[in-house]
C-alpha cells in the first residue's frame, strides 16, 4: 500500500472542483478557506459569487476523492483519506492508495 502526501494546496484545489461542481460555476470563481477548531475539527469555508458555504469534514472528504479519480485517475474508493494539521504544512492529507 502507498501512502500519497495531499498538500494543503491541492487540498484547496480539490475543493474548489468540488464546490464549482455543485453549484454549476468555473473552479475559478471558487474561493476556499481552510481551518480547523479543537472541538469541531476541520472545516472549510467557500465563497461563490458573493455567497459563502461551510463545508464539513465528510465534505472536504469527498471533495478529495473527486479530486483523487479526476485529476489522478486513483480509485476514490479504494483510498483510505485523513486529514492532518501540521505545524510547518498547514492542513494536509494522507491517503493509502492500494495499487
Amino acid at each position: 500500500m502507498e501512502k500519497l502526501k495531499i498538500s494543503e494546496q491541492d487540498i484547496i484545489n480539490a475543493l474548489c472542483l468540488y464546490v464549482a461542481d455543485k453549484k454549476q460555476v468555473p473552479p475559478q470563481e471558487v474561493e476556499i478557506e481552510l481551518m480547523y477548531d479543537d472541538d469541531y475539527g476541520f472545516s472549510a469555508e467557500s465563497h461563490v459569487n458573493g455567497r459563502s458555504q461551510i463545508l464539513i469534514t465528510a465534505n472536504m472528504i469527498e471533495a478529495l476523492r473527486l479530486w483523487l479519480d479526476v485529476q489522478l485517475g486513483i480509485d476514490p474508493f479504494g483510498a483510505g483519506l485523513e486529514l492532518v494539521l501540521d505545524d510547518h504544512e498547514g492542513i494536509i492529507a494522507y491517503a493509502r492508495i492500494k495499487r
